[in-house]
């Protein structure tokens, strides 16, 4: 615990402040000096520039150029050594030649420079030592030796550590005598060929064994076998074989000199290599690793040797002590903590740095990857160059034009270097990670904020020095706050606000401004991805700078009130025309994007289908929304011509007033009244739509009532089987949704455009490009959500009517300005209700000893608590609960999609692996329930929420779906008009105890709860008692309704152990198998086919004879087989006509084609020899062992999953792969299920005829297969109705198998509303927790169960790794037209086509009306012809009148 605090100390917190630099005691001298020098170099730079140059062009231009040429360098090495690693060649050297290479190249550089005393104090200081101690082993190596062997490797070296001190130390008698005595070695062929090379040129490597005294003067003499020849040859053999495996251990590939060498040479006695595969050596090994010449050279210059002194004393403690230069330090030093290794073969890399030149790198990927961040490619280079130009050029402009004084300037300095190093090593993890592991995009978030901050104080100190800045007051206020966000000084605060996390990485601060924007000032929806955040943003500039166009072209010259120009009326229809068909599109362009392409390229959509159709899994769902958008855009072609029609007209003069007696026209002078009216109209009907009928249709009203008060039909039933009936008030509240959002507020909205246009004519400002804005966001906001706008109203209305009457601007700022208020205030109000709920003390739940801790630590800081939550209220940040505690932190903004992950359409992993190669927990087999929960809501999700059905929703709820045994949480991101984008998340079946506790707390009832306060007085009729609804109060969900209608799946499951306990149901079981093999035999369209293959017929003639038995005791036995011989110990051709033949010729007798059934005949060849194959390989698959119940059921599971494994005998059936896949293989799968329904229809097993019919039923409506198999997920998807399989179950321990049957029929769940800022909050905290905290601990406080806010099952639904949800949908969007209930009520989307075919059919009614009346002649009156086209209009508006749904009214 001390450990992992001071790692999150070190890596994450003293990390943060400083941009990525910390020590790391794990790595290096060399990578920590590299660290903390980059960082100074980066601190001072700016400083000493600062305080030493005059703020002028040219110390810019110094500073900014050394950065980038800095940067340019180090990025280059970077770069190229990775490329080196990836492409480049590795060179292996021997360890002699490491140690000796770059200190004789020194040494004649520098050694000869020494004086002579301290030449001769080293070599003395030797001699000594050996005078003294003559048991040491010494080593003299040589530095000028060129003996190093290159070998070409691919993969890197991994260096063996030494022994240890004790390990050394440990008594072995074994070892104790070659410690003491010299073990002479000659050398191998290449050590041979280097000592002659080397003598050759007066240089070479010498290890020398002394165990003797060694005199001053005299030279080291080894004595030397008779038999030597003998003696090298072995030696050599030896050596060659070590080397390969010291070359096989570090993973290389042999050197090519040895296999040469084991072609020549005769093969020796060879050590077996270590078992554990390492280089760890013993004192043994070390000693035999020593090379003894025979023939040393006359003299040895010791001023050119360095020498390794290797000393084993008597307690067996080794030292190495060796005299290197300073290159062999940097390099070979590791850190103070690590032990000295023995030197080892060494992996140089070839770094090329001209044609034909280079260079070797002693260094290796992780170390470098420990120095520097890595930069996939060259734009990434290019980018982080580029911003640290950026940031080097914004930041000395800003220190040049005296923005900081003081103190001041060092701390910006620390926050510059902060930046520029974060480019060259970053905080890994960082606070505001959203993933475990490296975030590329971490590197480059500090210095997209620095720049993006420095930019805007430079621009504003620019515009500050302007005189003539225009200066204006909106509501009492400047609207330049440019002074206001200059003096600020947020950059100071850097450090400190990214240790905390409140930036979140680049990109999806990106996605939250954007999104903030579009909602705020345009009435836009959330966004889905930075795509989408784009395009979003960029449709709304489009659809205001055409606006803005025409309002200010109207707006141009002044006008007077009675008469309104025709350009403003223009301006007037296209705002509606634009709010309404914006609302009605998502923020996704895909969908779009789709459906262009397969009208633009229709050939390359087919191709891309036909490729889809040979997979056999094409997915309904793109067509579905590609139909949907298609219906949407032809809908809006009719609805907004006639919108803007209207809207003209009566922007034009009048207010125009439909009734259905007469059609007048309402001067404007008329207006005032018209205002209020339409005033207490949208208040009136919010009132009843969002407030009265949502209450009354909730579980407990008021949370008073026990039960609802407006009832469904499926309140009272057990088990729902059709869909929901359309109650009366939902009509109505369809009805008044329609009549709010499409006629109230735009009237509303126009009012106050015409009256605004006079006042805004006569003054030019920017109250245009405002008031444009502001009606744009009002018409798009209540197109799409309408819900609180009412109370938006009316919260305007009496604040700048009564209590500041003079601040107000207009009536549509005014609106404008309180919707955002609103909304804000609506989020503070959940954020305290998450808090006291949280934090009561007579509910909380402490998961933890810190979490009692914190409880009472947290009452002093309620001030800073409250602050917080208005700052988090007004950046739409998430108030996480720290580790799950009542302390509360900020947390980074994060848009209303909250995850950056991307979830895509499919299974991938069931779809591109087969069946049998996937294990039976590889694959969560249960996410396929979830995954069609999801397509039920993506057909009726949208339609529900119109209809009310989930009470009030807004853009980011969150709702549990709770069921007897689907858990699921939605969350609602995207709320359009008429669409609606969200994401499901399903939990674990059987979730863990916590899970289970709040589960029973969402499902329990409180209706007979009788307590008040201590005591049990009851309660009033259909009413909660005291305590209950107190209970309720303090409750961060609340239950909306009961009975909510989904269609999925029911699962009934069987323990396949009890139905095959006893031997007879296993025989019957194979009887069944027996029997399914001859009907998909027989009904094959390739029997014919089968029955004339000479090749088939060739191998099947041992089963034509009767004689012919098959005795393997293995696989047939008198307990399972049916037609089993006892006399004869096996199956006959007899025995087996005796029990099938007339099974066989009942279904022969079915085909429309005539086949010879006969007993002699070849279809029943057929049948004995494929029941002989499917039974042996049910054997083969149980591993012989079929009287073993655990054994037959694991073969009968093999066999489900389509795994055969055919023996020898049976090797006839590779002849046509179809025997196996189109006859055994689904054999297999219907067995079971007759099997199973013999426990309910035993008739079956005794006539033919219903068992032959059971079989033709099951084929055609039941699926049957494995889950792993594409074909169970198709078919779930699909809308099957009865699906079965046969799932191998291993869970903690218990190893069954279960018979799983699933039925579609409409499942009953439970819909809880949760406190969206509570499970933000959660998701954050747990994020926090895991990713920068490090807290692996899986009991940890945070995720123990809390029953006033659901802790668990929040936090369990959080993505991978964070949570454990069992499926996590894609972003989903639902569409109102896809719902069957809404499309009755509105009679669906109105388009050309539908008017068209409309009037036809009327025409054709009216035809029928005029037929009946006399026919005209030329003495008729002309007259009547009016007569008759005004009866068959009244007899038009009559049908329209009675109809009941517009639906018939169209046909």
């Amino acid at each position: 615990m001390v450990s992992q605090v001071v790692q999150t100390l070190r890596q994450g917190v003293w990390a943060s402040l400083t941009g990525g630099w910390y020590h790391d005691p794990d790595q290096n001298k060399f990578n920590n000096s590299c660290h903390l020098y980059l960082w100074i170099f980066l601190l001072m730079l700016p400083l000493s520039l600062h305080l030493a140059l005059p703020p002028t062009t040219m110390a810019l231009s110094i500073y900014c150029t050394s950065i980038t040429v800095f940067f340019i360098l180090i990025k280059l090495a970077n770069y190229r050594l990775h490329l080196m690693f990836d492409e480049g060649e590795a060179v292996v050297r021997s360890s002699l030649s490491d140690l000796s290479k770059a200190p004789e190249k020194k040494s004649n550089a520098s050694d000869s420079c020494l004086p002579a005393s301290i030449r001769n104090f080293r070599i003395r200081a030797v001699l000594l030592l050996l005078y003294f101690k003559p048991q040491f082993l010494f080593r003299f190596i040589p530095g000028q030796g060129e003996s190093a062997e290159e070998k070409p490797v691919e993969g890197g070296l991994h260096p063996s550590p030494e022994p240890s001190p004790d390990e050394l130390s440990s008594p072995n008698p074994d070892q104790a005598a070659p410690l003491l005595q010299a073990q002479q070695r000659p050398p191998s062929r290449a050590e041979r060929e280097e000592m002659q090379s080397g003598s050759g040129t007066g240089k070479m490597d010498v290890e020398i064994i002394e165990t003797g005294a060694v005199k001053d003067g005299h030279e080291p003499t080894t004595e030397k076998d008779p038999d030597q020849d003998r003696i090298e040859e072995e030696k050599d053999d030896e050596d060659k074989d070590a080397t390969d495996r010291e070359t096989a251990d570090e993973g290389l590939p042999p050197s090519k000199g040895s296999e040469d060498e084991s072609e020549e040479e005769s093969e020796g006695q060879k050590e077996p290599p270590d078992a554990n595969n390492n280089s760890l050596e013993t004192a043994q090994d070390r000693q035999d690793d020593l090379i003894d010449i025979p023939k040393p050279p006359a003299q040895v210059e010791l001023t050119n040797i360095e020498i390794g002194v290797s000393c084993f004393f008597f307690e067996r403690f080794e030292f190495e002590w060796y005299f290197k230069g300073p290159e062999e330090d940097s390099l070979d030093e590791s850190s103070e903590t690590s032990t000295q290794e023995k030197p080892t073969r060494k992996i140089y890399y070839k770094l090329k740095l001209l044609p034909g030149k280079w260079i070797n790198i002693l260094y290796d990927r992780l170390t470098l990857l420990a120095l520097l961040d890595r930069n996939q490619d060259v734009l990434e280079n290019l980018v982080a160059v580029f911003m640290a130009f950026l940031v080097s050029f914004l930041g000395f402009v800003l220190l040049n034009h005296g923005c900081f004084k003081d103190f001041w300037v060092f701390q910006f300095c620390l926050v510059i270097a902060s930046c520029q190093y974060s480019l060259l090593k970053s905080v890994q993890p960082d606070a505001a990670s959203p993933t475990h592991g490296h975030n590329q995009l971490v590197a480059y978030s500090r210095a997209a904020y620095f720049c993006i901050f420095c930019a805007l104080i430079w621009l504003l100190e620019q515009l500050l020095r302007r005189k003539d800045l225009p200066v204006s007051t909106l509501y009492g206020i400047l609207r330049n706050f440019f002074c206001l966000m200059h003096k600020t000084g947020f950059t100071y605060c850097f450090p400190i606000t990214f240790l905390v996390g409140l930036f979140p990485q680049i990109n999806t601060f990106t996605i939250y401004l954007l999104e903030q924007i579009d909602m705020h000032l345009f009435g836009g929806t959330a966004a889905t991805s930075l795509i989408s955040a784009i395009y979003s943003i960029l449709r709304s500039l489009i659809a205001l700078s055409l606006l803005y166009g025409f309002c200010f072209g109207a707006l141009k010259e002044p006008w007077d009130e009675q008469h309104t120009p025709a350009l403003f009326s223009g301006f007037c229809g296209l705002l509606v025309v634009f709010s309404y068909h914006l609302s009605r599109q998502s923020s996704d362009p895909s969908v779009l994007l789709s459906l262009i392409k397969s009208k633009i390229m229709p050939a390359l959509v087919e191709s891309e289908e036909e490729e889809e159709d040979d997979t056999e899994s094409k997915d309904p769902l793109p067509e579905k929304l590609q139909n949907s958008m298609k219906e949407i855009l032809l809908s809006d072609v009719v609805v907004c011509s006639v919108a803007y029609i209207l809207t003209f007209a009566i922007t034009a003069r009048f207010c125009l007033i439909i009734n259905f007696h007469y059609v007048s026209y309402v001067p404007t002078c008329f207006q005032p009244f018209v205002t209020i009216v339409l005033y207490a109209l949208a208040g009136t009907v919010g009132f009843v739509t969002h407030y009265l009928i949502p209450q009354l249709r909730k579980h407990h009203p008021w949370l008073w009532i026990s039960h609802p008060v407006l009832k469904t039909k499926e309140y009272h039933q057990f088990e729902p089987r059709e869909d929901a009936v359309l109650m009366w008030f939902e009509r109505l509240y369809v009805g008044l949704l329609c009549f709010e959002k499409y006629v109230v507020y735009p009237a509303i909205v126009l009012s106050a455009l015409t009256n605004d246009g006079f006042a805004l004519s006569h003054r030019k400002n920017c109250d245009v490009l405002l008031t444009t804005v502001a009606g744009l966001k009002l018409l798009r906001s209540s197109f799409c959500d309408p819900s609180f706008q009412f109370l938006t109203l009316l919260f305007t209305l009496v604040f700048f009517h009564f209590d500041c009457p003079h601040a107000s601007e207009s009536f549509l700022l005014d609106f404008f300005i309180m919707s955002i208020v609103f909304h804000k205030m609506r989020e503070l109000l959940l954020k305290l209700h998450f808090i006291l709920v949280y934090i009561a003390p007579w509910q909380i739940a402490w998961g933890s000893a810190f979490h009692a801790f914190a409880q009472p630590f947290a009452v002093p800081h309620s001030a800073m608590l409250l602050l917080q939550t208005l700052l988090t209220t007004v950046f739409y940040t998430p108030l996480a609960p720290f580790l799950g505690s009542a302390i509360f932190i900020s947390s980074y903004p994060r848009p209303i999609k909250f995850w950056e992950r991307n979830y895509k359409y499919g299974n991938e992993l069931i779809e591109l692996t087969s069946v049998v190669s996937q294990p039976d927990r590889a694959v969560n087999l249960n996410s396929i329930f979830y995954e069609y929960l999801t397509r039920s809501l993506q057909h009726s999700l949208c339609g529900d929420l119109m209809l009310g059905r989930w009470g009030n929703y807004s853009a980011g709820d969150c709702f549990i779906l709770a069921s007897d045994y689907l858990n699921a949480l939605v969350q609602l991101i995207e709320i359009g008009n008429g669409l609606v984008t969200f994401q499901l998340r399903g939990l674990e079946f059987r979730g863990t105890y916590c899970q289970q506790r709040e589960v029973e707390a969402i499902t329990e009832g409180v209706e007979e709860d009788d307590a008040c306060c201590c005591c049990e007085p009851g309660h009033l009729p259909h009413m909660l008692s005291c305590n209950a609804a107190f209970n309720l109060r303090w409750l961060a969900w609340e239950v909306m309704a009961t009975k909510y209608l989904l269609e999925g799946y029911s699962i009934s499951e069987n323990n396949a152990a009890t139905m095959l306990q006893v031997y007879d149901l296993r025989k019957l079981l194979i009887t069944y198998y027996l029997k399914s093999i001859i009907y998909y035999l027989i009904h094959s369209p390739k029997l014919s086919t089968w029955l004339k293959d000479a090749t088939v017929q060739d191998a099947l003639q041992s089963y034509t004879k009767w004689h012919h038995i098959e005795r393997d005791p293995q696989v047939f036995s008198v307990k399972i087989d049916e037609d089993y011989v006892h006399c004869l110990q096996g199956v006959t051709r007899a025995s087996f006509c005796n029990v099938y033949l007339e099974w066989i010729q009942y279904c022969a007798g079915k085909m429309e084609t005539p086949v010879d059934s006969d007993e002699d005949s070849a279809l029943v060849t057929l049948c004995y020899a494929l029941s002989v194959l499917g039974r042996r390989s049910l054997g083969t698959a149980s591993h012989n062992m079929s009287n073993s119940l655990e054994s037959f059921l694991y073969g009968f599971n093999t066999l489900f999953k389509g795994d055969f494994r055919i023996a020898t005998k049976d090797e006839w059936v590779f002849a046509d792969l179809d025997l196996l896949q189109k006859v055994v293989a689904p054999a297999v799968r219907m067995s079971l299920k007759l099997h199973q329904d013999h426990f309910t229809c035993l008739e079956e097993t005794e006539e033919a005829s219903i068992l032959y019919e059971a079989i033709t039923n099951y084929r055609s409506s039941l699926v049957i297969c494995h889950e792993s198999d594409p074909a169970w997920r198709k078919a779930v998807l699909s809308s099957r109705d009865t699906l079965l399989t046969l799932r191998h179950m291993i869970d903690d321990g218990t190893d069954e198998y279960k018979i799983i049957m699933l039925y579609k029929r409409h499942l009953s769940f439970k819909v809880i509303k949760i406190n969206k800022e509570c499970v933000r909050g959660l998701w954050a905290g747990q994020q926090q927790e895991l990713v920068f905290l490090r807290n692996r601990n899986p009991e940890r406080g945070s995720i123990q169960n809390s029953k006033q806010a659901l802790r668990n099952m929040v936090n369990s639904s959080c993505d991978q790794p964070l949570g454990y949800p069992m499926y996590v949908s894609p972003l989903t969007t639902s569409y109102a037209g896809t719902h069957r209930t809404l499309r009755s009520i509105g009679g669906g989307a109105l388009s050309l086509d539908v008017i068209r075919s409309w009037l036809c059919t009327k025409w054709l009614r009216s035809s029928t009306v005029f037929s009946s009346f006399p026919p005209l002649t030329h003495t008729f009156p002309v007259t009547v012809l009016p007569h008759h086209f005004l009866f068959s209009s009244v007899w038009w508006v009559k049908n329209a009148v009675t109809e009941r749904s517009w639906v018939q009214l169209l046909e």
